[in-house]
């Protein structure tokens, strides 16, 4: 079946101006301009589109949305399989954050009585939730699904005490990474630091930390802008570069 560009605007709940932009943008072109010069969307047009809106659902960028569709390798059924089981990761989420909620409510009550860990579950699911939909992709592409989970499971398995040492460390990076920057020299204390303190924390949530394998996420940190933009935001300058230089120092 075809659709005008009204049509599938009113079918997907959207509107054309949106569609204009998605064409504009090469995201979803229509498969034809008929004589009236009006965009004509055909079976193959109304897959995407829905691909696409499964992706915004789930807080892709359009241009990550982009990349995907236009990966060689792209394969729509491992793509509604991924989404899928996203949705699945959000669900569970909102699903410990009220249970968090009502059993917090009912501590604060007096009727139970909540342990600190407790108290914190439902915010480590929460960071989960959020670098599944961030990164899941990529990282099981590279990883493996085995792996990803295993990951996954020591990080929801924190104690409350080693949850706050991870993010004190990570700051500490931050900081080093940023000191760093002013002076650059691999062969320093200070590079050494950076890639100690790396390691560490990564060490939280690997089931098995390997040389190679560190290597290989810091060559993702520069080949996904996505990747970067997580540690140029937080040191405020640009420091990715030279945290894949100095994990490349000390994993010879």
């Amino acid at each position: 079946m075809k659709y005008t560009i009204k049509k599938l605007a009113e079918l997907a709940g959207i509107s054309t101006r949106t569609l204009r932009y998605y064409d504009q943008i090469d995201l979803l072109k229509p498969n034809e301009i008929n004589k009236s010069n009006y965009r004509i969307y055909d079976e193959k047009n109304v897959d995407t589109l829905q691909q696409i809106m499964y992706y915004r659902a789930l807080n892709f960028p359009l241009g990550k949305i982009k990349q995907l569709l236009n990966d060689p390798n792209f394969s729509r059924l491992q793509a509604l399989e991924d989404q899928r089981q996203m949705l699945l990761d959000k669900q569970i989420e909102i699903e410990t954050l009220l249970t968090n909620i009502d059993q917090t409510i009912k501590d604060y009550r007096g009727e139970i009585t909540m342990t600190d860990t407790e108290k914190f579950q439902a915010f480590k699911q929460q960071q989960l939730s959020k670098n599944e939909t961030n990164y899941g992709t990529e990282i099981r592409k590279k990883y493996g699904e085995q792996t990803v989970q295993q990951s996954n499971q020591k990080f929801a398995n924190l104690s409350e005490n080693d949850f706050e040492t991870m993010k004190k460390i990570e700051a500490q990076l931050i900081a080093y990474l940023v000191e760093f920057k002013k002076q650059p020299n691999l062969d320093s204390a200070l590079a050494e630091k950076i890639y100690q303190a790396h390691k560490q924390w990564l060490e939280f949530t690997w089931p098995e930390y390997k040389p190679a394998a560190h290597r290989g996420l810091v060559d993702m940190y520069l080949a996904d802008p996505r990747f970067a933009k997580y540690y140029n935001d937080k040191a405020q300058t640009d420091v990715v570069q030279l945290l894949h230089d100095v994990v490349y120092r000390y994993t010879k």
